[in-house]
């Protein structure tokens, strides 16, 4: 069996490594929620105070949130979503939908969120350009690294052996 030196380049892995531990997504849900302060993270989440200063650093260092003082003495802040995580949002709401479908069976929802349309939010992801919705059977990959194909590494990138 071969395997190759590095993993497949790729944004979701990107974005995962950032964003793919269980708190740094509950810290965007609250925030998004309007729950910033320290105190409430904590409470809301769940998560050790520790785990949770090293998330929230995180995520500011990288621009998803950003921190905002709401008082002086003592000194206390609270954390606020910038442009970068407005736009994870629509992450968080297609999770949502899918748990709700798939691990609550629609049962038992433990928070509805509305549209200012007034119905009940159903995330979809369009296609930018017709509007469409997306399926699997619709979409074709196109890797742009080189020495990568769909299937994995071409010989080119230097495949190496091991065994089991």
């Amino acid at each position: 069996m071969a395997a190759t030196k590095d993993p497949r380049p790729c944004s979701i892995a990107d974005a995962l490594a950032l964003v793919g531990e269980k708190y740094s997504l509950l810290v965007l849900r609250e925030v998004c929620l309007g729950n910033g302060r320290f105190d409430q993270l904590v409470r809301n989440i769940g998560a050790p105070r520790d785990v949770l200063a090293t998330r929230l650093r995180r995520l500011v260092d990288a621009g998803i949130l950003v921190k905002h003082a709401y008082s002086e003495r003592p000194q206390r802040f609270e954390y606020r979503p910038t442009q970068a995580g407005l736009e994870l949002e629509p992450v968080l709401m297609t999770l949502k939908d899918w748990g709700d479908r798939h691990l609550r069976n629609g049962a038992d929802l433990p928070m509805v969120v509305k549209h200012s349309c007034g119905s009940e939010l159903v995330p979809q992801v369009t296609c930018r350009a017709c509007g469409v919705p997306v399926r699997h059977e619709d979409l074709t990959a196109h890797p742009k690294v080189p020495g990568w194909t769909v299937s994995g590494p071409t010989a080119a990138q230097g495949l190496s052996s091991y065994s089991r």
